[in-house]
């Protein structure tokens, strides 16, 4: 035979039942039931005031509580994310204070917990932190000193185009200078995006890239004409590792806020598209509040930079002892009566020679160094390699004297 299987309410229930039959006085029956007396009169007297319903368990919870947050906190805190549905309370906090100075906002726990009871952020999947050791990713400066950029991983517009956003952010305030759609990753179309941005904001000390077209190649020193214009305007070419996004963290964490903010879904076409960017940079710059800044937005920690863009180009200036050699369109030159091609990029460009050591060349544009050239072996090597440049070897031919340019 199974035990008898009973609760508490099932026993306060049977309790009331036998008080209605009379089956004896309410001593005896909180006796029966191993109750106080002061307790059966308390579930007779909810049973009189609210029926059956009434014996069920209520909540030990506090009727008030001093240190609830207020009504109109809370509708301050909703609307704040549903003007911005991807906000959390880290983002919304700051937000609310400098738009409600003085006001009294509830820990950023509190907070979530406002959020979540209003079902507007659903729990995610909590994922372990890794700590970096910086490495060559590491950036430091104020603003100007550094500026990433990149082309966001393209997309379809509703008309079936491509569109390949391209940004500009400055690295030390996260301000962002730049970001306009393009039809592909084109030298031509870049280049009139930097030269407004420029104009705009300046020039900065260094630009941080990855090795993709238009910002790399396969030539000497993976210069393209992009990287030549910036090295003729005093700026250095910092490129990451290949296969390292991570050295250019924080403008890639921006392209992921960026798709889910502006191309999910894509606009019509590129016009629309564009539209969206521009709002949404006037958001991310001026009102959405960074963690990195403590809070602060991009705009009030960024200036504009004190080197204005020139009107004119002039070629690289090199030291009196440096033979200097002007770059033949197709990317050769000659040296030591040997032609050799560098980059079609350095086409028409003037490039420094300087002897290191006995039958050694170094080969430079401006201040980067392009390859060295080995007089008696006469071939030209990338720097940091031992090795010949197969279009060194496919270019290494004997020709009559040279005279200098």
């Amino acid at each position: 035979m199974p035990w008898k299987e009973t609760c508490p309410v099932t026993e306060r229930i049977n309790f009331i039942n036998d008080w209605i039959a009379e089956k004896g006085s309410v001593s005896g029956l909180c006796a029966t039931y191993g109750i106080t007396r002061e307790t059966g009169h308390l579930w007779i007297r909810r049973f009189k005031q609210g029926g059956y319903p009434a014996l069920e368990d209520r909540s030990k919870a506090a009727h008030s509580h001093p240190n609830e947050t207020s009504a109109d906190i809370r509708a301050l805190i909703l609307a704040a994310r549903k003007a911005h549905p991807t906000w959390g309370p880290k983002k919304l906090r700051p937000l609310l204070e400098r738009v409600h100075p003085g006001i009294e906002l509830p820990a950023l726990s509190t907070m979530n917990d406002i959020l979540k009871r209003a079902g507007l952020i659903q729990p995610g999947r909590r994922c372990r932190r890794r700590h970096s050791d910086g490495g060559s990713g590491a950036i430091s400066g104020g603003p100007n000193s550094v500026w990433c950029v990149d082309y966001k991983g393209q997309f379809r517009l509703g008309d079936g185009n491509l569109c390949y956003p391209l940004t500009v952010t400055d690295a030390c305030s996260r301000m962002i200078l730049c970001c306009e759609g393009h039809d592909g990753t084109r030298h031509d179309s870049a280049r009139r995006s930097f030269e407004q941005t420029f104009k705009r904001y300046g020039l900065p000390d260094a630009i941080r890239s990855d090795n993709g077209t238009p910002f790399a190649s396969t030539g000497a020193a993976r210069l393209t004409r992009l990287g030549v214009w910036w090295l003729k305007l005093g700026i250095t070419l910092q490129r990451i590792r290949p296969g390292k996004p991570q050295e250019n963290g924080r403008h890639e964490r921006m392209h992921r806020t960026l798709k889910a903010e502006t191309a999910r879904p894509p606009a019509s076409n590129m016009k629309r598209q564009q539209g969206r960017f521009n709002d949404w940079v006037e958001e991310f710059n001026f009102e959405r509040p960074h963690e990195a800044l403590d809070g602060a937005t991009p705009a009030s920690r960024y200036e504009v930079s004190l080197r204005e863009y020139p009107g004119e180009l002039a070629d690289p200036e090199y030291p009196g002892h440096y033979e200097k050699r002007r770059v033949k369109p197709e990317g050769t030159l000659r040296l030591r009566g040997v032609q050799v091609y560098l980059s079609e990029a350095l086409g028409n460009e003037l490039v420094g020679a300087v002897e290191v050591e006995d039958g050694e060349w170094r080969l430079k544009f401006g201040s980067l160094e392009l390859a060295t050239f080995d007089e008696r072996r006469r071939e030209l090597r990338p720097i940091g390699s031992n090795r010949a440049t197969s279009k060194g070897k496919l270019y290494k031919r004997k020709v009559s004297g040279m005279r200098p340019v």
